[in-house]
């Protein structure tokens, strides 16, 4: 069975068909419906997408294609930045700053009625909370949370601790993971490049506009495996020690090498081959390194 070439060699077919495009959401649709525009353009049979955002939400929306979207759980606890607009309902007080502030680290939060999730009392971390500019009775709000926080309860919240109460207007989502608001592709972009592949044969635009899918795991652990076992992984098989040939902590991120952690296997020529569980030592002579998960070719 032939494998995946390396990410940087590959024809624009294969892009399409195990590829990830960091798109620009633009307001009106949902989620949902700009995925299922992407799934069509690109002629692929599933896509996924990291991360819901209301119709009205802007912003950084990683779409996994084809094969890719076997591994969209790695953006299942993708940290989410956001910039928002606060709308207080009366003057600020003196010490706004001061209670935004303490919004900063574990939180209770019940999801709003309309949510597609069971509604009862949860935990969410603000990682991030920052006032970026005031005026009047408006501020502008950068917010880095842990994946299901609902920004539009957080104003809410917000508004009720400085006794104004206040509510949430324009949002924008500006960082999916690793995956940020410096190349986002809008639709239009990606509609043009692949025009320009098919009736030009220009890949340049392509290229740019969709990323081979291995950009999506740089903040996994990695393990290199060989040829011969990919092709076994392929079939179904876990990874054993003989067919291991490197390990190593995530590209990006702290993400070590550990224990009962998400990995992503990849042949030597850097192409992924599925993503797994770390259940033994790397460096061992026999036995099972990775408990297979998703397989991706």
């Amino acid at each position: 069975m032939p494998l995946r070439g390396p990410p940087g060699e590959r024809e624009p077919d294969s892009l399409q068909s195990f590829g990830v495009v960091n798109l620009d959401k633009p307001p009106g649709p949902s989620a949902h419906q700009v995925a299922a525009w992407v799934r069509d353009a690109t002629g692929q049979d599933r896509v996924a997408h990291g991360g819901t955002l209301d119709p009205k939400v802007t912003g950084c929306l990683p779409i996994l294609l084809g094969d890719a979207a076997r591994a969209a759980r790695v953006f299942d606890d993708a940290v989410k930045e956001y910039v928002a607009v606060l709308e207080l309902h009366g003057d600020a007080p003196a010490d706004f700053e001061t209670v935004v502030a303490e919004f900063e680290g574990e939180i209770y939060q019940k999801p709003p009625r309309k949510s597609a999730v069971k509604r009862q009392l949860r935990t969410r971390t603000i990682h991030a909370l920052d006032v970026l500019e005031r005026e009047d009775r408006r501020a502008l709000l950068r917010v880095r949370c842990a994946s299901g926080t609902y920004v539009r309860k957080l104003c809410h919240d917000i508004g009720l601790a400085l006794g104004t109460g206040a509510h949430m207007g324009d949002l924008r989502r500006t960082a999916t993971g690793t995956f940020d608001d410096s190349n986002l592709v809008t639709m239009h972009d990606l509609v043009d490049a692949l025009a320009f592949a098919e009736e030009d044969g220009d890949t340049a635009p392509l290229r740019e506009a969709i990323q081979p899918a291995e950009r999506a795991l740089v903040h996994l652990p990695r393990v290199t495996i060989a040829p011969s076992a990919a092709r076994e992984v392929a079939d179904g098989a876990s990874v054993f020690a003989p067919g291991v040939i490197d390990a190593s902590p995530a590209e990006i991120g702290d993400a070590a090498l550990e224990r009962e952690s998400l990995v992503a296997c990849y042949t030597p020529d850097g192409a992924a081959v599925c993503l797994g569980t770390l259940v033994g030592d790397p460096d061992a002579d026999s036995g099972t390194v990775v408990a297979l998960e998703r397989v991706l070719v």
